[in-house]
């Protein structure tokens, strides 16, 4: 029986990538997302992957949600944290409530998908949680306080748990994406890539959402059991840390 992987903001972006390396991997997944149904309805038909939703934000709601994945295909063996918003704007102008809501979600989100699935890795003495941070909550970046308070955050509790579950079986570890070519970034003007983005990257391109795929699905295999608590920066070179 297949190994049950679960992904969170799974059905579009970087996420999509993921979940569809993973089920080539020879993993089941199952892919969650917070609000596009038909993103995620043509996701499930295009590769048969099955979709859950619910708020990554919401406690109880991952609780039921991963219940319910487990009913349906099997303890989550892999968790990929992947889901994530910005709310963007210059920290003197940033509300109180676009503060909370990236917070709720990219930093509070990993403690709410993570808990529920945390005692049954344990008894079972293997688990793989990855987490999707950024080259953002490495280095910063004006106009994203609150993104980049989050997603550096999520360091913080991939370090600290790591050392939790090491005994566990259970690794821990972070990737942290720089410019990568999802539907958002494309969407940006191309004469702002072609002169102020693309030419910050030394390799001279943006990543491609597969390229983080591949590193999910190393992390994820036997082969990564000895790797835990570690950062990887997938950049092209753009922030070295």
């Amino acid at each position: 029986m297949s190994k049950v992987a679960l992904v969170t903001g799974g059905s579009r972006g970087i996420g999509a990538a993921i979940s569809v390396a993973l089920q080539a991997a020879g993993y089941t997944v199952a892919a969650n997302y917070a609000g596009n149904d038909a993103a995620a309805e043509a996701f499930t038909a295009e590769t048969g992957i099955k979709t859950y939703k619910w708020s990554v934000a919401d406690y109880d709601a991952c609780k039921a949600g991963i219940a319910q994945v487990e009913a349906d295909l099997g303890p989550v063996a892999v968790l990929v944290n992947n889901a994530g918003i910005t709310r963007d704007s210059m920290f003197h102008k940033m509300t109180p409530q676009s503060w909370k809501e990236v917070i709720d979600t990219n930093l509070s989100g990993l403690f709410n998908m993570t808990h529920p699935v945390w005692t049954g890795m344990r008894d079972r003495k293997f688990g793989r949680v990855i987490n999707i941070s950024s080259i953002n909550g490495q280095k910063g970046q004006a106009g994203q306080v609150n993104y980049s308070a989050a997603k550096s955050g999520d360091l913080g509790f991939t370090k600290a748990l790591a050392q939790e579950g090491a005994r566990a079986g259970i690794t821990v570890n972070a990737i942290c994406p720089g410019y990568i070519g999802t539907d958002m970034v494309k969407a940006i003007d191309e004469k702002v890539l072609a002169e102020r983005i693309i030419p910050q990257i030394p390799v001279g391109r943006l990543g491609e959402p597969s390229e983080i795929a591949r590193i999910v699905v190393f992390l994820a295999s036997d082969d990564a059991g000895f790797i835990t608590g570690s950062t990887i920066s997938a950049n092209g070179g753009q922030f070295v840390v």
